[in-house]
C-alpha cells in the first residue's frame, strides 16, 4: 500500500508528459521507479517499456483522432531507427554508464537550446510533410542515438521533427508518439520472459494513472499554442540534461 501512492502519482505526471509533450515517458518513469519505488535499474527499465508502451499507444490514438500524426513520415522516422538502435545498443554496453549518461544529458540540453532558437517553421497545407529520404536519414541517426544512450527517444525525436523536418509543434508530438510505440514495442519483444518477474502490483497501478494522464495532457497539448509547448518542452529537456549530467558526475 505504501508504494501505491507514489505510482498512482508518478504515472499520472509520465502520462501527462507524453501526451503534452510526445516525449519523457522513459525518462521520467525510469527514475520514479528506482528512486522513488525501489526498484533495481534492470527491473525499471522493463517495467518503464511496459508504462511507456501502454501509454504512447493511448495517447497515439488521442493525437491521432486529431489529425496530428504524420504516418509516411513517422513510419519512416521509426522504421530506419531499428537496426541502428540495435547496432549502437550492442556498441554501448562496451561503454561506462556514466560516459552514456553525461553523453544523453549533453545532446538533450543541445536540443533543448536549438527548440529555444526562433526558428523557421514550415506553413501551409505542406507544413510538417518531410521527404521521405530525409525521414529516414533523420530517423536513423536518431535511432543511433537512442540505442547508444538509453531512454528518450520522445525527448530527441521531438525536437528533430520540429528542427530537422520542420513540423509543427503538435505534428511532432503525435508523431513522436508513433516513434515512441514502435521503439518500445520492438524493445519489449527482445526481453521476452524478463516481463514475467515484473511487480504489476505497482505497475498496473502506474500504467492506469499514466494511460488517464495522457489523455489530460492531449487536452492541454489543444488549448497551448505551438511556440508555448515548444518553449515548455525545451525546458523540461534542460531540466532533465541537468539532473542527469549532476548524476553522471557525482
Amino acid at each position: 500500500m505504501s508504494a501505491l501512492i507514489p505510482a498512482l502519482i508518478a504515472g499520472a505526471v509520465v502520462g501527462l508528459a507524453l501526451g503534452a509533450l510526445g516525449g519523457g515517458g522513459s525518462v521520467l518513469a525510469v527514475p520514479a521507479l528506482i528512486y522513488l519505488l525501489g526498484f533495481t535499474p534492470a527491473a525499471a527499465t522493463t517495467a518503464g517499456l511496459i508504462i511507456v508502451t501502454a501509454t504512447s499507444l493511448t495517447a497515439l490514438f488521442a493525437h491521432a483522432r486529431a489529425g496530428n500524426v504524420r504516418w509516411k513520415a513517422g513510419a519512416l522516422f521509426a522504421a530506419a531507427g531499428l537496426l541502428p538502435a540495435a547496432a549502437a545498443g550492442a556498441a554501448a554496453s562496451r561503454l561506462p554508464q556514466p560516459v552514456l549518461t553525461a553523453a544523453f544529458a549533453v545532446v538533450a540540453a543541445l536540443a533543448a537550446v536549438r527548440m529555444l532558437r526562433p526558428g523557421r517553421t514550415a506553413t501551409g497545407p505542406a507544413a510538417g510533410e518531410a521527404r521521405a529520404a530525409r525521414a529516414a536519414g533523420t530517423g536513423a541517426g536518431l535511432g543511433a542515438l537512442t540505442g547508444l544512450l538509453g531512454v528518450g527517444g520522445g525527448f530527441l525525436a521531438v525536437p528533430a521533427l520540429v528542427t530537422v523536418l520542420a513540423f509543427e509543434m503538435r505534428a511532432a508530438v503525435g508523431t513522436s508518439l508513433l516513434v515512441i510505440s514502435a521503439n518500445s514495442l520492438a524493445s519489449l519483444a527482445t526481453r521476452g520472459a524478463t516481463t514475467a518477474g515484473v511487480d504489476w502490483a505497482v505497475v498496473g497501478p502506474f500504467t492506469g494513472t499514466a494511460i488517464l494522464g495522457a489523455w489530460d495532457g492531449k487536452r492541454l497539448a489543444a488549448k497551448v499554442t505551438g511556440p508555448l509547448l515548444r518553449r515548455a518542452f525545451a525546458v523540461v529537456l534542460l531540466a532533465v540534461a541537468a539532473f542527469m549530467l549532476v548524476d553522471a558526475l557525482t
